[in-house]
């Protein structure tokens, strides 16, 4: 049976390279893991002796990294060792990004983030995990098994946001009176959030499956979509329009409501509205 070690209260890199070594390599998917005080190795053995042992973040072996000058992670280490056992590793953009922010992390670059002293940083992912340390909720192993899930859970994130990036770079855009817009015709609903992040005033979906229609504003502009909402009820009255009390949101469909009835309308005709309207 493979073993897996890594060092006692697990930061995310060790974390990172035992879920990493876990979920790619098939080798590793039934491997036990084990704890060691930092730097140390299982029994204290010669690190890489044993081909059924693997140390990550300590042992000074090949995926320990802090016998080394240059700046990287375990989780960097284990991911380039992968890349040559599963060639497909290397074109996966999600994978990829999420190996770059461990990295930082790891790296203490987080200090240098705009506003690094926010709250918001404090709902991140190694902030949430150390709290569940410092507060006593889990041990080694039980840490080991929540940060694999919620590493599991962003590299999800990142892959659905990666496809709306594409989604995005095929969109329509169109200007309005309050800033430039765009039109998206994709299943993907993170368009509509990444799509005002990217600096859209306006943002349309026309979902690909289901037909229906969502339109968000963002916050901080000074759209109000009780225009459009009049405009496109006349024009499809036996679909469902509903208008967010903010006035920056207008749903056909959500996955709230699985009875909104979709639009029959194209989103070329939904933009043309928005176009008119918002000009």
């Amino acid at each position: 049976m493979k073993t897996i070690v890594t060092h006692a209260n697990p930061d995310l890199d060790a974390i990172c390279s035992v879920w990493l070594l876990k979920k790619f390599d098939p080798e590793f998917t039934d491997a036990r893991v084990n704890f060691v005080a930092a730097g140390l190795t299982l029994n204290n053995s010669r690190v890489d002796s044993d081909k059924d042992v693997v140390h990550v973040d300590t042992g000074m072996g090949k995926f320990d990294h802090h016998q080394l000058e240059r700046k990287t992670c375990a989780a960097e280490l284990v991911f380039k060792y992968l890349k040559k056992k599963q060639k497909y590793l290397k074109d996966d953009e999600a994978l990829i990004r999420l190996i770059k922010v461990v990295k930082k992390i790891d790296n203490f670059e987080e200090v240098t983030w705009p506003n690094p002293t926010a709250d918001w940083y404090d709902f991140l992912l190694p902030e949430v995990l150390n709290g569940l340390k410092t507060a006593g909720i889990v041990n080694d192993k039980s840490l080991i098994k929540k940060g694999s899930q919620c590493l599991e859970a962003v590299y999800n994130t990142l892959k659905i946001k990666v496809k709306a990036e594409e989604a995005l770079s095929q969109g329509y855009r169109f200007n309005t009176g309050f800033g430039k817009a765009i039109g998206c015709l994709s299943h993907n609903s993170e368009v509509l959030k990444l799509g005002q992040k990217m600096g859209y005033v306006l943002v349309a979906q026309k979902d690909s499956q289901t037909e229906h229609v969502r339109i968000k504003a963002r916050p901080d502009s000074k759209i109000d979509l009780t225009g459009a909402k009049k405009v496109l009820a006349q024009l499809d009255p036996q679909a469902t329009w509903f208008l967010h009390i903010s006035k920056k949101m207008l749903l056909n469909g959500s996955s709230k409501n699985k009875k909104m009835k979709p639009s029959s309308l194209s989103l070329t005709k939904v933009i043309e509205v928005l176009e008119e309207v918002y000009k």
